[in-house]
């Protein structure tokens, strides 16, 4: 295993509760409202069998799950699969690396690739993983590759009063680099520009690419409504939002999170 892998799993298994992570603040809660919208919009029907690689402890699946598809999770962390597998419904989960996927080719359906691209600083890795679920999956099957959005944590720290002057020379750092500062708070991370994750699809050979804002131009303002008053009235027209500019060219790099949809090329 390599270092990055350890440290990716060392975060997850000490010092992060992903399991709790999409209900803790407007933001997650957008992401995954959003989230499922644009895989219920691309996936086929089921009973199709989806690959859920880097699904953590199985928010997804168990949603995709429920809706009667056959589900599959491949996650670096143990703990994660583990908490899937013993989870209601229990999911089929193993370990496995996005880069290597231990599955045969075109035996999928569609393959989400929800988590792995944020957690791998070299192009080279994450264009393999993309490859790798192009690997795995039918031809003309869907594809979704998710990431984080360049600009989403000095944005998250202002909405949040947390902005300081440590911020401010990370936010300027991240115009050129986006690979991220582990101390802060995060992990092992990099931070996509909207053109960098669509060259990188590209490149790898996934075809019809759109690519979406997860959570649209107004989810800092959820965040910096906090519990008040105005909290939900703020959420439900943040969520608005995020449905008419999901996928707006102009708008994209404004969300925290990148939905990249695409298809396994044909032939």
């Amino acid at each position: 295993m390599d270092q990055v892998s350890s440290e990716i799993i060392t975060f997850y298994e000490n010092r992060y509760d992903e399991a709790a992570r999409l209900e803790r603040r407007p933001q997650s809660r957008l992401e995954r409202i959003r989230t499922l919208e644009l895989l219920r919009e691309v996936l086929p029907a089921a009973p199709a069998r989806i690959l859920d690689v880097g699904g953590g402890p199985g928010a997804y699946a168990r949603e995709l799950l429920a809706d009667g598809y056959r589900i599959r999770l491949v996650d670096l962390v143990p703990a994660h699969v583990a908490q899937a597998r013993s989870g209601e419904p229990p999911i089929d989960a193993v370990v496995g690396d996005a880069r290597d996927l231990p599955e045969p080719d075109a035996s999928q359906d569609a393959t989400l690739l929800l988590g792995p691209l944020y957690h791998l600083h070299e192009r080279a890795d994450r264009v393999r993983a993309i490859r790798e679920a192009i690997r795995v999956t039918r031809p003309g099957g869907p594809i979704a590759a998710a990431a984080i959005s360049r600009f989403a944590g000095p944005v998250d720290f202002a909405a949040t009063a947390r902005f300081d002057e440590r911020m401010l020379a990370e936010s300027r750092r991240l115009i050129t680099d986006g690979v991220n500062d582990s101390s802060i708070g995060f992990t092992v991370a990099y931070f996509h520009r909207v053109a960098e994750l669509l060259a990188e699809c590209r490149e790898a050979g996934l075809a019809d690419v759109v690519i979406h804002g997860i959570e649209g131009p107004a989810w800092p303002a959820t965040e910096a409504a906090g519990t008040g008053p105005n909290a939900e009235t703020i959420f439900d027209a943040a969520l608005h939002l995020a449905r008419v500019y999901s996928s707006e060219p102009d708008l994209l790099s404004a969300s925290a999170h990148l939905l990249a949809v695409g298809t396994a090329p044909l032939g």
